[in-house]
C-alpha cells in the first residue's frame, strides 16, 4: 500500500537533463562508456596531483522524465525502498542531470563513486539504468544497516563508516546540510503523496444523490441523542 500511495506522486516529479529513452534501456552488462577519462590535473591550492573523471562527450538529450521515473519505480520496487527517498535523493545528488560528475569523483544521477558503482555491479554510471539500480541496491543496504532512513541518508553521503563511527549523524557540515535537504524534500514529497492519495479516495467514494439528500431527517431521542433517518 505504501508504493500505491507514493507512487501517486511520480507523475508530478519535475526532472531535467535526463537520459535518452534507448540509453535508458540499456542493459546492465553494457561495456563501460568511453564518454567518461580519467583526468589528472594540479591543484593551485595544495599543489597536489588530484585525479578526476571527465565526460568528453554527450550525446543529445532528450525530454524522458517519464523513463527516468519509471526506471526509479521500477528499482525502487524491486528492491523495497520508497521512490520517493530515490527521487529526492537524486534532486540533492544531480538534480537529474545523468553526466554529473562531482569534484571528488561522483558519477550520473545518483553520484555514485567509482568503488560503490563497482561494489554494486554498476559498469557505466552514465547509464541511467544502472546508476539508478546501483544507488537504489546502496540506499536499500544503509536502510537494511542501520535501520533508520535517517542515517541511510548520512551514510550515502559520508559512508557507512563515518555513521558508525559517530552512531548518528557524522558531525560534518556537508553531511548534515545534505541530511536536511535530502530529509525536507523526502518529507514534502511524501505529504504530497498523501494529499493526492487522499484526493483520490474521496473522489471514489459514493456520494448521496439530490433526492436522497432532501429525505434525510434528523432527530433526538428522549435521552437527547441525535440520530439520522431517510424516509
Amino acid at each position: 500500500m505504501r508504493f500505491c500511495s507514493e507512487l501517486i506522486l511520480g507523475t508530478a516529479v519535475a526532472a531535467a537533463g535526463l537520459l535518452p529513452l534507448a540509453q535508458a534501456e540499456a542493459p546492465l552488462d553494457a561495456a563501460p562508456s568511453p564518454r567518461a577519462v580519467s583526468v589528472v590535473r594540479g591543484d593551485a591550492r595544495t599543489g597536489r596531483l588530484v585525479r578526476s573523471v571527465v565526460v568528453k562527450s554527450k550525446p543529445a538529450v532528450v525530454d524522458s522524465d517519464a523513463a527516468v521515473r519509471t526506471l526509479v519505480e521500477e528499482a525502487a520496487k524491486s528492491h523495497d525502498v520508497s521512490p520517493l527517498l530515490v527521487h529526492s535523493v537524486i534532486q540533492v545528488e544531480s538534480n537529474y542531470n545523468p553526466y554529473a560528475v562531482s569534484p571528488k569523483g561522483a558519477q550520473g544521477l545518483m553520484q555514485l563513486m567509482p568503488a560503490t558503482a563497482r561494489r554494486f555491479g554498476v559498469t557505466d554510471s552514465f547509464d541511467a539504468r544502472q546508476n539508478i539500480e546501483g544507488g537504489v541496491r546502496y540506499l536499500k543496504f544503509l536502510q537494511d544497516t542501520f535501520k533508520d532512513d535517517k542515517l541511510a541518508i548520512a551514510a550515502y553521503n559520508a559512508g557507512e563508516g563515518a555513521v558508525t563511527k559517530y552512531s548518528d549523524v557524522p558531525p560534518y557540515a556537508e553531511t548534515q546540510s545534505y541530511v536536511s535537504k535530502v530529509g525536507a524534500k523526502y518529507s514534502k514529497a511524501k505529504l504530497e503523496a498523501e494529499k493526492a492519495a487522499a484526493a483520490v479516495k474521496a473522489a471514489e467514494e459514493p456520494k448521496l444523490s439530490e433526492d436522497e439528500t432532501r429525505h434525510l431527517l434528523q432527530y433526538r431521542d428522549s435521552e437527547g441523542r441525535l440520530h439520522l433517518a431517510t424516509r
